[in-house]
């Protein structure tokens, strides 16, 4: 009982869901099949999407120099980085939530605070493919207005947020620096594209579609194998645990 008690708490807003969802099947089942046939649909979507898009993050992280993101996108990048930001945004393809794992990938790299909310709100609402079929509903007039206040708001948002908001406060990768500290992989987290057992084949498996570590490597035994495995893992699961955590 402890352990469900904990299991909820420690994931309080799904257990919200959850109770919302259950109040409208007894209550309302038409309204709560419409919305649990919508919730699943996004769920769908997302399962197809992420890891797409977490294999691209990861390419572009392996691949793309820091220095290059740095002079692009970087706090000294000025009007130059205002631009590839928007564009990157305006220019991108699917939902939203796809441009999280990019912009954290980016900042990892160098991109500025700034640049990041532009990236984020131009990916948001200034869709260059969506701009045509806004025009024919809604009239070009509308259409360049909307796009030229929009834009002005982002860039004025994008500055008042990089005065308040820094790099500092942005959550870092969880990983342990004990010399001691175990590798593992996380199973919640691995899409089991077997990436890391082709980078490192002596030390990871792929079993039942998830990777695992095929010994105990404590950090300090670390080698550019495991190294290069751990950069690479699209879905970043691949850590060190302390050894008294489960992993």
């Amino acid at each position: 009982m402890n352990t469900v008690i904990k299991k909820i708490k420690n994931n309080i807003f799904l257990a919200f869901v959850i109770v919302i969802y259950l109040f409208l099947l007894i209550f309302m089942p038409d309204k709560g099949i419409q919305s649990l046939n919508n919730s699943l649909y996004y769920i769908k979507e997302m399962f197809i999407i992420m890891p797409v898009v977490l294999l691209l993050t990861s390419l572009i992280e392996a691949w793309v120099p820091k220095k290059t993101i740095e002079n692009a996108l970087g706090e000294g990048s000025g009007a130059k980085g205002f631009v590839f930001s928007f564009l990157l945004g305006s220019f991108s393809a699917g939902p939203i939530y796809a441009a999280f794992p990019v912009c954290k990938m980016l900042i990892k790299k160098g991109a500025s605070v700034a640049n990041i909310v532009i990236i984020l709100s131009a990916w948001a609402v200034i869709k260059v493919p969506m701009l045509a079929n806004e025009s024919k509903f809604l009239g070009p007039k509308f259409m360049i207005i909307r796009w030229s206040l929009t834009t002005v708001s982002i860039l004025i948002m994008a500055i008042i947020t990089s005065k308040i908001v820094k790099k500092e406060d942005i959550p870092k990768d969880d990983v342990i620096d004990e010399e001691d500290a175990i590798l593992s992989v996380d199973e919640k987290f691995c899409i089991g594209c077997g990436m890391c057992m082709r980078i490192a084949p002596e030390e990871f498996i792929v079993k039942d579609k998830k990777a695992v570590v095929t010994k105990k490597i404590l950090r300090c035994e670390e080698s550019n194998q495991i190294s290069q495995a751990i950069d690479k893992c699209p879905a970043k699961a691949i850590r060190y645990v302390n050894k008294g955590l489960p992993h």
